[in-house]
């Protein structure tokens, strides 16, 4: 029919060069018309089904969730300690006195799980750690702080050697510094029986070394603890630079050298993919790939390899600073990056992530 119009206008005897502009115009729109409404596919149209904010957020298959976050926390040796850490914007080392201060208006928005890690100032540290799971360290006395004050709360802690070791590696030493695997482990394995035995809901080994998730679970199983501890393995942990504002903060950076005989390559994508089907046959409840968001692939492959488990992922220190300092400089909002990035790790199959915006989102998503 199209032609056919043409046709007829060009029989005219004198056509100006107005119509012509005119023609082509028509021809123009008609060929619009004709394509939007006859030649597009009906799967060709989508955006019909995320018009509205609602029908958007039923396009993810999971949505974020308030339990979804579980909040670190730095616990010092100081009981009474409040004090800012200039590289992690909004986070503090606090004293087991201030826990309730600090928890308790959290809790009230719905905070249901935290994380703990030991940040000892005044303790002598040894080459074994000596310190970890000093009854009187700030890390058991965390523990059974938060249990008496809130019961409800769900408390895993960071196991790891790092921050109570002289040398500050994550293992013990050989003399010529390189790990000595077997008695770490079993020093590991010793920390988390006895964060368990104070009451730790949840035990989470950083340390890397092999073999570790079978020692602890079966030391956990010969203590009675099997079902009452869940063991979460940091499988898939990768030697990051995203970790440096977390080492100022616990006061974990090592004294010589660096960890990347034991922390992932950041390329070894087959590398985690072994550690994590190791870690499920091992006895691992919940896997853990760390950091986050340079490791999406690595945090889908998890909910591929061990598909019955929950994936956990770490939102890191350098991470979180990386957003505020983005938003700071007005690349773009501090909220919407923040849902940006942690929906991105949903998306790619985490269904609990350990991130500072923890406080943040219990606002945001109450609204």
């Amino acid at each position: 029919m199209l032609r056919v119009v043409i046709l007829r206008i060009r029989k005219v005897a004198l056509v100006t060069r107005p119509a012509r502009k005119q023609i082509k115009l028509i021809t123009h729109y008609f060929h619009l018309k004709t394509y939007t409404t006859l030649d597009m596919e009906i799967s060709s149209i989508l955006q019909g089904g995320y018009q509205h904010p609602l029908s958007r957020s039923w396009q993810g298959s999971r949505q974020l969730t308030k339990s979804m976050f579980m909040y670190p926390i730095f616990v010092t040796d100081d009981p009474d300690a409040s004090v800012v850490i200039p590289t992690l914007p909004g986070q503090r080392r606090w004293g087991v006195n201030q826990l309730e201060g600090f928890l308790a208006p959290l809790v009230q928005k719905g905070l249901r799980s935290v994380i703990l890690f030991g940040v000892p100032l005044k303790c002598e540290k040894d080459e074994c750690g000596s310190p970890a799971d000093d009854p009187e360290g700030p890390v058991i006395q965390a523990i059974q702080k938060i249990r008496s004050l809130f019961p409800g709360l769900y408390i895993a802690c960071d196991v790891c050697l790092c921050e109570y070791t002289s040398h500050g590696h994550c293992g013990l030493l050989h003399p010529d510094g390189t790990i000595h695997t077997e008695p770490s482990v079993t020093r590991i394995a010793q920390v988390a029986l006895n964060y368990a035995s104070a009451g730790a809901h949840c035990v989470a080994p950083s340390d890397m070394m092999d073999g570790r998730i079978q020692a602890i679970k079966r030391s956990l199983i010969d203590a009675g603890f099997g079902n009452r501890c869940t063991l979460m393995s940091y499988s898939a942990k990768f030697a990051s630079g995203l970790y440096g504002p977390f080492r100022d903060a616990a006061g974990s950076a090592p004294a010589f050298g660096d960890r990347k005989c034991y922390q992932l390559p950041p390329s070894a994508k087959g590398l985690a993919r072994r550690a994590i089907q190791r870690d499920v046959a091992e006895g691992a409840d919940i896997i853990m790939v760390k950091p986050s968001l340079p490791y999406l692939d690595i945090i889908a492959d998890a909910a591929q390899l061990a598909p019955d488990h929950p994936i956990a992922c770490y939102q890191v220190s350098g991470e979180f600073a990386m957003v505020h300092a983005g938003a700071t400089a007005g690349v773009y909002d501090l909220k919407a990056m923040a849902f940006e990035t942690t929906e991105s790790m949903v998306r790619a199959g985490a269904t609990l992530i350990l991130s500072y915006f923890t406080p943040e989102f219990l606002d945001w998503l109450s609204t």
